[in-house]
């Protein structure tokens, strides 16, 4: 199993368990994820009276939504003034009202609910140290006034012991504790007739007289609408989404610091590499909540350091920090940024996908909910054009995309050259090694008990060498982003099957 630490999320709160899929069902719409989006749209449509089946491969709010810094801001780094370049003035301004909307969905539910999950209106900052990002913040504050985004220009923050030069703060933004406001919707979800499943895998879609999906087990739901919701589409569609998307993985450190030296708000650094700040309040005292380093998935060999950074960061910050929780999250980007929200290709009309949210997933998972609830039900949506699967703006998608590919080329021939002269039995206990076994490259790694597991290092997938990730004990590829535990099994696709264990 990987040997991530449970974030501040999940250790402070108890969740529910819902029952593992032992039967064939009909549905009006079955949701595959329990994250944000399809939760907020099992609410959302479970409240319009749809039938509803939500399906989840683990248990509910451990992937990505569980490791979140929980920002619901549209605000989402240095983009505005790329989007302004690449999707022009309207295209930008509907993401900034998408991503205001969604905002605003989360404040008012939690207003008119009364909804117990620490929620605060803060201003977001971006801030540099650097004369290079005055000059692009400075862009990016022009790309606000042309899209008339309430904001104000800083020389300074109040962070302490970092030497900003600039800032841009949009104002009113929000910041929560995502899953006592996702139990809260999963409740009533619930209450209004909806069916939550966990460690349920969902295997494949047929869709011939309507989408039936498959799971692992064999049983099948029938249903009118199927939403794919589990982070990297477990159903393709012909939408070739593993080429058109890529993973990085990030890292959160938290600790408890004084109020008088973590500031209120949230901060994010134009800088590379990037710092994230924010704060929760945690049995009355303020604990900052630190993210950053983020890299390509399965291209970094020692992921502790990363945490290391954090934490050192941290610790320059506060007087008096210490890590009490450190996590990480992966995360999708597109090739022009922006989420891919729709039906999942034109072959498949009745089969939509929420996905590629680049690390701001609590405003966008939000925004996907909104938007798929609305195509489902036949409603307009002015968001629809901005998000749709199969659109393709030229520039920088052309460019992305030949980028990511020849990255993936690079990969998958530097892997198959890698050969190993150690074998298994050389290992000590929590030790890992590229072995070779008649002439094959393997991993293997001796666990704390001293078990040997040893594994074929071929991707799944399409056959790239994972690497291993020192700080989770998994198994990552560098070509696609997905990820295996030390035992094989997959942890995050888009692989679909475990590495095979090898005998030696």
């Amino acid at each position: 199993m990987p040997n991530q630490p449970e974030p501040y999320w999940r250790s402070s709160v108890d969740l529910e368990s819902y029952p593992a899929l032992n039967e064939d069902i009909n549905v009006d719409v079955a949701i595959v994820g329990g994250g944000i989006s399809g939760i907020t749209a099992a609410y959302l449509l479970s409240k319009e009276g749809k039938k509803v089946a939500l399906l989840e491969a683990d248990v509910v709010l451990n992937g990505t939504t569980g490791h979140t810094t929980a920002k619901v801001t549209a605000q989402h780094g240095f983009i505005y003034d790329e989007f302004i370049s690449h999707l022009g003035e309207d295209g930008a301004r509907n993401y900034y009202e998408a991503t205001t909307d969604a905002m605003n969905f989360v404040k008012q539910l939690v207003e008119k609910e009364n909804i117990d999950c620490d929620l605060s209106v803060e201003d977001s900052f971006l801030y540099t140290t650097t004369d290079n990002g005055i000059r692009k913040l400075k862009k990016e504050h022009e790309a606000y006034q042309k899209l008339g985004i309430e904001c104000e220009w800083l020389d300074s923050v109040p962070l302490r012991n970092v030497p900003v030069k600039a800032a841009l703060a949009m104002k009113n933004q929000v910041q929560f504790h995502p899953l006592k406001y996702l139990s809260f919707l999963l409740t009533e979800a619930k209450r209004n007739g909806a069916s939550i499943y966990e460690h349920t895998v969902a295997k494949d879609i047929q869709d011939k007289d309507g989408p039936t999906v498959v799971t692992r087990e064999g049983h099948l739901i029938k249903a009118n609408s199927v939403i794919t919701a589990s982070h990297f589409p477990f159903f393709d569609g012909g939408g070739f989404y593993f080429s058109r998307m890529y993973a990085e993985r990030s890292y959160i450190v938290a600790g408890k610091v004084s109020q008088e030296e973590c500031p209120d708000g949230m901060y994010y650094s134009v800088d590379t590499p990037t710092r994230s700040l924010r704060y929760t309040m945690v049995d009355g005292e303020k604990m900052a909540i630190i993210s950053g380093e983020s890299h390509k998935t399965g291209q970094e060999v020692d992921t502790d350091y990363h945490y290391d950074a954090l934490e050192q960061f941290g610790m320059d910050m506060f007087s008096n920090f210490k890590v009490d929780y450190k996590w990480s999250a992966q995360d999708l980007t597109t090739l022009d940024k922006v989420p891919y929200i729709g039906q999942i290709s034109k072959q498949h009309p009745s089969i939509f996908v929420a996905t590629g949210y680049r690390k701001w997933g609590m405003t966008n998972g939000t925004a996907s909910a909104l938007l798929l609830t609305n195509l489902i039900l036949g409603k307009k949506n002015k968001f629809e054009a901005l998000y749709r699967p199969s659109r393709f703006i030229a520039d920088p998608s052309i460019r992305h995309f030949i980028s990511q590919n020849a990255d993936v080329a690079k990969e998958f021939l530097k892997g198959k050259f890698d050969r190993e002269s150690r074998h298994p039995e050389d290992l000590k206990k929590e030790e890992v090694a590229v072995v070779s076994i008649s002439g094959m490259r393997a991993g293997a790694y001796r666990d704390k008990e001293g078990t040997l597991h040893v594994l074929d290092t071929t991707c799944t997938h399409l056959g790239c060498e994972v690497h291993w990730n020192k700080g989770e004990h998994t198994w990552d590829c560098p070509c696609h982003g997905s990820r295996f535990s030390y035992t094989g099994e997959v942890v995050e696709g888009p692989a679909k099957k475990p590495l095979k264990k090898v005998d030696y």
